[in-house]
């Protein structure tokens, strides 16, 4: 199962996952709620920068690179859509804005191991079990999710490096199918992996 995390021993690592979870939330709420501006734009990326630069992680500023190279179809889907709707400023004022959220976030699986991560969930939805909720279930669910996304986005990337080496023009029916194709391959294995470690 693909995990971003990146072992270190910075001070975000040390950190408990809960308080962690809630300082990182707390940034990205701040950045959520910055106004659709040209200003806000240049605010977005500049807290992303600042929260890899701080956080401790070897290569901090590499990996927030790489981060952004990952979410570049992401900036563009975004972007387009923005911009046929609300126009330029708004377009990549929220274009920065979702980069940035997307690219905080990810600090607490590259801090977090997947298990400790998965620990701190099921803890945290333990008073659920007196409902009859499952809570390692929904747990592993949240987990195996997270862990999803970054392995869709290289997918993604994977997909559109190939077609470019080939030659094929961009588009929506040259790039959907082969990356559903692909998708579906990694949502096999990953049902294989978890059935061979007693997921049901």
């Amino acid at each position: 199962m693909l995990t971003l995390y990146r072992p270190g021993s910075g001070w975000l690592h040390r950190m408990p996952v809960g308080p962690k979870f809630l300082l990182l939330f707390g940034v990205v709420l701040g950045v959520s709620f910055l106004p659709p501006l040209w200003w806000a734009a240049g605010a977005a990326l500049a807290t992303s920068f600042i929260a890899y630069a701080v956080a401790g992680l070897q290569g901090g500023i590499r990996e927030y690179g790489r981060q952004l190279v990952s979410l570049r179809w992401v900036a563009v889907l975004t972007a387009v859509s923005q911009l046929i709707f609300l126009g330029p400023e708004p377009a990549v004022a929220n274009t920065a804005r979702v980069v940035a959220v997307v690219a905080i976030a990810a600090l607490l699986v590259l801090t977090t191991p997947l298990s400790a991560l998965l620990d701190a969930v099921e803890r945290a939805l333990r008073p659920l079990d007196r409902l009859r909720v499952d809570s390692e279930r929904i747990a592993l669910l949240l987990v195996v999710t997270i862990s999803s996304l970054p392995a869709l986005i290289r997918l993604a990337g994977e997909v559109r490096e190939a077609q470019r080496a080939r030659g094929s023009r961009a588009g929506p029916r040259t790039f959907v199918v082969p990356f559903l194709i692909v998708a579906l391959k990694h949502a096999d294995e990953l049902g294989d992996s978890l059935t061979a470690r007693g997921v049901r």
